[in-house]
C-alpha cells in the first residue's frame, strides 16, 4: 500500500470541502443575496467569526497542499533520496493534518454555536433587532411556528439554518479527513524508515 497516494486523495477532497466552506460562509454575509444587512452590521456575531472562511476554508487549504504535493508513488523514497525523503514528507504531513484538525475544528464549534444560538434579527414584537431564539439553546430548530418572529431579514432562520448546517457538516468531513491523514502520515513515516533501512542492511 501506498500511504502517499492515500494523502493525495484526502488532499484533493479537502480541496473541494474547503472551497464549499468559503462559499457557504459568503452567502452567510448575505442573505436573500443581498448586501444591505451587512453593511449596516445587522449581522449575527457568529456569521462574523470568519469560521468557514479561515478555519474550514484556508486552514484547511495548507494541509490539502501539502497532502496533494506528495507527489511522489514510490513509498521508499522522496525527492531522490530513498533512504528518509519520504518518511521525512509523510511525518511532515502530520503536522499539516493538524492545522486542518484545528482550522475544522473551529468550523465546526463556531457553527454549533450558531445553530444553537439562532439568527440576529428584527421581530414584529420588540420593533427591535434582537436574537430572539437564544434562551431557547437550540430548541427553536424543532419550533418552526416560531421562525416567523423574525421580520428582517426575510426568511433569515431558513438561511442560516442551512448554511451553519452546511458548514457543521463539512467542517466534520475535515475533521475526519485531517485525523485519518495523521495515522496515515504516521504508518506511512514508519513505513520510510523501515524501507531505508532495508536498504542499508543490503548494502
Amino acid at each position: 500500500m501506498c500511504f502517499g497516494r492515500c494523502a493525495r486523495c484526502v488532499g484533493f477532497k479537502l480541496l473541494i470541502l474547503a472551497l464549499l466552506s468559503i462559499v457557504a460562509n459568503i452567502l452567510l454575509y448575505f442573505p436573500n443575496g443581498e448586501t444591505r444587512f451587512a453593511s449596516e452590521h445587522h449581522l449575527g456575531k457568529y456569521v462574523e467569526c470568519l469560521h468557514g472562511i479561515l478555519g474550514g476554508g484556508f486552514l484547511v487549504l495548507i494541509p490539502a497542499a501539502v497532502f496533494i504535493g506528495l507527489h511522489n508513488d514510490d513509498c521508499c523514497g522522496c525527492f531522490g533520496h530513498k533512504d528518509c525523503g519520504k518518511s521525512c514528507a509523510m511525518l511532515s504531513s502530520v503536522l499539516a493534518a493538524f492545522v486542518g484538525i484545528l482550522g475544522s475544528g473551529y468550523c465546526i464549534i463556531i457553527s454549533a454555536l450558531g445553530l444553537s444560538h439562532g439568527p440576529y434579527c428584527f421581530t414584529h414584537l420588540q420593533r427591535n433587532w434582537i436574537y430572539p431564539f437564544t434562551e431557547s439553546s437550540g430548541g427553536y430548530l424543532f419550533e418552526y411556528n416560531k421562525w416567523s418572529e423574525c421580520q428582517e431579514p426575510h426568511n433569515i432562520v431558513q438561511w442560516n439554518v442551512t448554511l451553519f448546517s452546511i458548514l457543521l457538516v463539512l467542517g466534520g468531513i475535515e475533521f475526519i479527513l485531517c485525523f485519518i491523514q495523521i495515522i496515515n502520515g504516521i504508518l506511512g513515516g514508519l513505513c520510510g524508515l523501515c524501507c531505508s533501512h532495508e536498504e542499508v542492511s543490503h548494502l
